[in-house]
């Protein structure tokens, strides 16, 4: 319907309502009115009709969407019609030798209260009634029934047009709202009811209505919505609704990450916006996934200039555009620029030229059984990379260096882990004399990130399966991403140089239940999708290990954050691993790395549990 078919269809409904009421109320009232009243009742309904358009023009009463109305409208209606009266009865009071007939007027109010306000809102009761509930949607069973809820269940009624869910009925453990109604839907019982109440009303889906739901209320949850066939989505949580990263009414699916994440860490917003805002950040790896995120959470703190420094041209770009469009209008300066660690001349270039207050060094090799296989890129990219922009960053006179590291430092048994380790001889060696503070931080699994297992597992789901599996014990330890990279620009903000500081990584997971998770989230069963065990690969580790609190000073630094207890680290060790490599075998390399990186007396550094 046009804008002017609607606006003539409501002005001729109004007009006859307003011009009829007043004698259906005086009849009302007075049933034998003489007739040589009716000319004083005709201009009042003449009044009535004049003032009626005006009030209602000065409302706005035609110009809104009466099928989303609510008590604003409403109010609306009643100040309209109530201002109209009062004037009309003026108008009556002035022609009718100063009497009035107050009981019509009064009853008139009312009959326009009920016929035009009913008008608007018959239309809207008929379309959720009867169009809405009359379309091809799917029944949907809200878990929540607080503000969260009710959002969702609006916003759906509301755009009935573009959303294919149809509310049903809400489930909540609070024992206040059962047998309640919210938007005339009722709260059906609890969360361990779900399942017979999907089964009772014919759900189809599920949303999780609760943004600060914890983890292991949420494991809870989706436990009960695995046991239907509905499909089960989400609205976001609290802290991207609060960072304005998305909206409550953005439904999205239940993610791995959301039953393995943890809660969000509280950052000292003070501390870091004194130590980046204003500033110049480097960020090297700022492609990767941890690379980009550091860079992404940043952007809250509004540096005056971020680097982008990666050799993947692709990657660079995407995380640059990414930045300006979400952040460009803060003022920032994105620089990109295409370099790789190993090239030390490079790394001299860019960082001579933009003197960055901080660089967060994020660029290395980190896949285990590839490194096993080619020892003498991890020696190249993880160890001489890191040499060659610490060095620049000690002559250039850098504030901060954060090397990213990795908890598979902690006693090596692979190249990856061991290159790292030595990544962290280096930083250790060049804090001693230089004024630029050296700091490594260390984490384990990132949940996401490249050539992590969830992934690979989502892969092997939508290809119909099998999931593969080294070994049904084998256990690790998981943040998300966004995690990791707050407490990685936290601990810049700490160091004083030399630190390795260590992130408490919370409880070891299975891998196998990760993979039974993404299972029945992606919305199979295990009797449809086979997990298979294929072995462990060179140089993996059965579990991760955790030391003993002796080998970590058992007070935390910052929240989740420890610092490890080191020894200092001798220049030659250094130089035995970096200097010559290219010469070595495979095999000679592997075994170095392993040896000078597993030296007892070099450092005792392990997340607490």
């Amino acid at each position: 319907m046009t804008y002017r078919t609607r606006l003539t269809l409501l002005v001729l409904m109004d007009s006859l309502i307003v011009s009829t009421a007043i004698f259906i109320a005086s009849w009302i009232v007075y049933p034998n009115i003489p007739v040589f009243e009716m000319p004083a009742l005709l201009i009042s309904s003449i009044a009535l009709l004049i003032f009626h358009h005006f009030f209602a023009m000065l409302y706005r009463l035609y110009n809104k969407v009466w099928a989303y109305a609510s008590v604003g409208e409403l109010t609306a209606i009643v100040q309209s019609i109530t201002l109209s009266i009062i004037f009309a009865g003026v108008v009556q009071y002035l022609v009718n030798d100063f009497s009035l007939y107050k009981r019509a007027l009064v009853v008139t109010w009312m009959l326009h209260i009920i016929l035009i306000g009913g008008s608007r809102f018959i239309w809207r009761m008929f379309r959720e009634r009867y169009i809405t509930e009359g379309t091809n949607k799917k029944r949907t069973l809200i878990i929540g029934a607080g503000s969260a809820g009710a959002m969702i269940v609006r916003q759906l009624k509301n755009n009935h047009n573009t959303s294919e869910l149809l509310p049903i009925a809400f489930v909540d453990d609070d024992p206040a709202k059962q047998k309640m109604q919210l938007y005339n839907l009722p709260v059906l019982g609890m969360v361990k009811d779900i399942p017979k109440i999907v089964e009772r009303k014919s759900i189809e889906h599920i949303v999780i209505a609760i943004p600060s739901l914890r983890n292991g209320a949420l494991n809870k949850v989706v436990v009960e919505c695995n046991k239907t066939n509905a499909k089960t989505q989400m609205i976001p949580k609290i802290e991207d609704i609060m960072t304005g990263k998305v909206s409550v009414s953005q439904l999205k699916n239940v993610e791995v990450e959301d039953l393995l994440g943890r809660e969000p860490v509280e950052l000292d917003i003070e501390t870091i916006s004194g130590s980046v805002t204003g500033e110049t950040i480097l960020v090297t790896g700022a492609g990767g996934s941890i690379g980009s995120e550091i860079c992404r959470q940043l952007m809250r703190f509004t540096p005056s200039k971020i680097v982008l420094v990666g050799h993947g041209e692709y990657s660079i770009y995407s995380i640059e555009m990414e930045l300006r469009e979400r952040f460009g209008n803060l003022g920032i300066e994105f620089i990109p620029v295409i370099g790789d660690v190993q090239d030390r001349d490079r790394m001299f270039e860019v960082v001579n030229e933009h003197k960055p207050t901080i660089i967060y060094h994020a660029a290395a090799h980190k896949h285990v059984p590839l490194m096993e296989y080619n020892p003498h890129e991890a020696v190249k990219n993880n160890v001489i990379g890191t040499k060659n922009v610490a060095e620049a960053s000690d002559t250039f006179g850098i504030d901060t260096f954060v090397l990213i590291s990795s908890d598979k430092a902690v006693n090596p048994t692979n190249v990856m882990g061991a290159t790292k380790r030595v990544a962290e001889m280096v930083i250790q060696d060049l804090s001693k004399k230089s004024k630029t503070k050296f700091v490594a931080v260390r984490f384990g699994n990132v949940l996401g990130s490249r050539g992590s297992v969830i992934p690979l597992f989502k892969k092997q789901i939508q290809k119909g399966g099998p999931i593969t599996i080294t070994h049904p014990d084998m256990t690790r330890y998981f943040m998300t991403i966004p995690e990791a990279s707050r407490l990685v620009i936290q601990a810049g903000t700490l160091a004083r140089g030399g630190e390795i500081f260590v992130l408490d990584m919370g409880e070891p997971v299975k891998i196998v239940d990760l993979a039974k998770n993404l299972i029945n989230l992606s919305g199979f069963t295990e009797d449809e999708i086979e997990i298979q065990f294929t072995g462990m690969r060179p140089g993996e580790k059965m579990y991760e290990e955790l030391l003993g609190e002796d080998e970590v000073y058992p007070k935390q630094v910052f929240d989740k954050i420890y610092i490890g207890k080191t020894n200092v680290v001798s220049k030659n060790i250094v130089k035995g691993i970096t200097e010559n490599f290219h010469e070595k075998s495979d095999k000679k390399l592997r075994d170095e790395l392993l040896q000078i990186a597993n030296q007892k007396n070099i450092i005792k550094n392990v997340v607490s549990n």
